[in-house]
């Protein structure tokens, strides 16, 4: 265990840069904070390459640290390195998953340009509860391991993997493996009540405010909306995603 004092130090620098989505990509690492979300990063151990711990914090009894590489710091220094007005005291440094068999994927969510971090982060939250096997983000989505999608998603973020990548060639790839895709989208759609549920689907899901790329919804097995009873003029990204999610997993 190593302690360290100043916000000059290198290490405290590098830290702070993985605020920043080139860094993290640089380096196939990212920041959480919180005790929250460190405990759930504690139920997969080897993700965390470091625990960062403010000297003023006493552990959790049930924490299981054993064997993790752990810097104490100054509360000034888990200041300097939070993203969060009132830090916890708590931090770690955990490593990306790239390896993910997605061929055997059968619950399957697609995400096209989402760009809220809290939507992101609910919608990946709300996959982890309806048992997904996977997610795939296009490149236009925002970073998942943006520390505010991270936070929205409220640890789930370790529970479901994430792939970055092209939504068209994954639309391809499970169409091939006998996976029905859906789009989601209010032209030549169909009311999402109209498909049954299956042990095997995947579902689109896409912008904000313009909703999934035209090209890709041409490529879909069905499109598939939810009807508005009220005066609204449309759902939350993240809560139509629950919607859909629970009624095709059955």
């Amino acid at each position: 265990m190593d302690r360290i004092e100043s916000v000059k130090n290198p290490k405290v620098k590098q830290w702070k840069k993985l605020h920043t989505k080139k860094e993290r990509e640089a380096t196939g690492t990212y920041l959480i904070e919180g005790i929250h979300l460190v405990e759930e990063a504690l139920k997969r151990k080897e993700m965390i390459k470091l625990l960062i711990i403010s000297e003023e914090l006493t552990l959790p009894t049930h924490w299981n640290v054993d064997g993790l590489s752990i810097s104490l710091v100054t509360k000034e220094v888990m200041k300097a390195i939070s993203d969060t007005e009132a830090p916890q005291g708590v931090a770690a440094i955990c490593d990306k998953e790239n390896e993910h068999p997605i061929m055997n994927w059968k619950k399957v969510l697609l995400i096209d340009n989402v760009q809220d971090p809290g939507n992101l982060g609910t919608i990946i939250r709300t996959a982890d509860a309806a048992g997904m096997d996977g997610m795939i983000i296009s490149e236009g989505t925002v970073d998942p391991y943006n520390s505010k999608v991270i936070r929205s998603s409220q640890g789930s973020i370790f529970h479901i993997p994430i792939v970055k990548g092209s939504i068209q060639n994954a639309i391809s790839t499970f169409k091939n493996n006998h996976v029905p895709v859906y789009g989601t989208s209010l032209q030549n759609g169909v009311p999402y009540k109209e498909v049954s549920p299956s042990d095997k689907f995947c579902l689109m899901i896409g912008n904000e405010g313009n909703g999934v790329d035209g090209a890709l919804l041409q490529e879909t097995t069905r499109n598939l909306y939810i009807p508005i009873y009220g005066e609204a003029e449309s759902l939350n990204v993240g809560i139509a995603t629950g919607i859909l999610l629970y009624h095709l997993r059955g």
